[in-house]
């Protein structure tokens, strides 16, 4: 998906859902986080892969018929461009999801199958289906429809896969599952899968995050702490009914299921539901608004004539905004000299603003105040705010009186 798209949103800064006690608490405080992915198969011999698996078919596969068994209503009509030997999740003998995803290349397209099984004429058989244009961000799902998921979400971009951890960086959301959800759903998903109508149950598409305060050291190999860091910047997003904290990826010969078990460290209560409403541009995409705030310390200071002071700008910012901003402002007065340690900033960086006055040493009564318009733009983003500068005048101190 685009890089604006809610799945690549880091959601580190946004705040925590009022109900995140309650959720972690339904799913499992003392849960154990699982790697649902891995290398071989389980059990021995079965011939199911450990994880869900997706395979990339060339440009020229064939399109073939997909005939659905069950939610046919909340489906993307066929032909798809399925192999007949497509991976199926659990394998080919499974009775359990039988997830089959597939990117065609040359269009950037994802194909996904719930149920699905192969027939001898080269078609498949599927409870449901969808397809996603993975170079936009939406329009969503038709609200209330399902898709290959049950809360009405792709799979594929949620899942954790073994050259993104070698890389040294996941840069998305992981999809998870919960033993009990709600009959409800909040953006991005579209669909519920449940009876249960209480508050403490998370609804569909709920997003978690491992919170700050949870220490990724040495405990940890450097795959795991990849995933941990992802987990506290991107997230987990709810996506179907399952077992507590079970984490989504695709299989690989090349994990290493020892290392993978390290997240067994990790508990329920490790983490936090958040509010990522913010990060909604509108209900039928998948877009994140991508943005920065202007955050001054201190907002007002005062000074002696001939004085000097700083204030420190801060640029927090939303949806993975990575561009650079520009600070502009200028001086009140012709006795004031106004100093900023950098024009162009990317958001990591700082600006110190420092407010110098002229006026000779000694007192000056009454004193001036001034307010100083500070702004900082980044392509059609303006952000603006104030601050105040107050030189000489009389300081009035009142006491407190504390009864007891």
């Amino acid at each position: 998906f685009p890089a604006d798209n809610v799945w690549n949103a880091p959601v580190d800064a946004l705040p925590v859902d009022p109900n995140s006690n309650a959720y972690v608490t339904t799913i499992g405080a003392t849960r154990n986080v699982h790697a649902d992915f891995g290398s071989g198969e389980w059990p021995p011999g079965s011939g199911s892969p450990i994880g869900i698996p997706f395979v990339i078919a060339p440009s020229s596969q064939a399109l073939v018929s997909i005939n659905y068994q069950a939610y046919g209503d909340e489906s993307d009509p066929g032909p798809f461009p399925i192999p007949s030997n497509a991976p199926i999740e659990g394998g080919a003998n499974s009775d359990g999801d039988r997830h089959v995803l597939v990117v065609r290349q040359g269009e950037c397209k994802l194909y996904e199958l719930y149920r699905a099984f192969p027939n001898a004429n080269g078609s498949w058989n599927a409870d449901s289906g969808a397809v996603y244009t993975l170079t936009v961000n939406g329009p969503l799902r038709p609200a209330g429809w399902t898709s290959a998921d049950a809360a009405g979400l792709p799979i594929l971009p949620g899942l954790v896969r073994y050259d993104e951890v070698a890389s040294g960086e996941i840069n998305h959301a992981l999809r998870f599952t919960a033993p009990q959800t709600r009959r409800a759903y909040i953006w991005p998903a579209r669909h519920y899968a449940s009876s249960l109508t209480g508050s403490q149950y998370p609804p569909m598409g709920q997003r978690f995050r491992l919170k700050a305060s949870f220490v990724i050291d040495n405990r940890f190999s450097p795959e795991t702490q990849v995933i941990l860091r992802a987990l506290k910047k991107y997230g987990l997003i709810l996506a179907d009914n399952g077992s507590a904290w079970y984490i989504s990826g695709a299989p690989d010969p090349r994990w290493d299921n020892g290392v993978l078990h390290e997240l067994d460290m990790v508990t329920g209560d490790d983490f936090e539901a958040i509010d990522e409403s913010s990060l909604m541009v509108d209900p039928d995409s998948g877009q994140a608004i991508q943005g920065f705030n202007l955050n001054i310390d201190p907002i007002v200071r005062s000074i002696d004539p001939g004085g000097s002071t700083t204030y420190r700008l801060v640029f927090p910012t939303s949806g993975g905004f990575n561009g650079s901003i520009t600070v502009t402002s200028s001086s009140p007065s012709p006795s004031v000299t106004l100093d900023l340690s950098a024009i162009v900033v990317t958001p990591s960086i700082n600006v110190t603003l420092t407010l110098t006055d002229t006026h000779p040493i000694g007192p000056l009564i009454p004193g001036v105040y001034y307010s100083i318009l500070i702004t900082a733009t980044s392509s059609s983003l303006i952000r603006t705010a104030s601050i105040g500068l107050l030189v000489g005048g009389w300081r009035s101190y009142l006491p407190i009186v504390l009864k007891y």
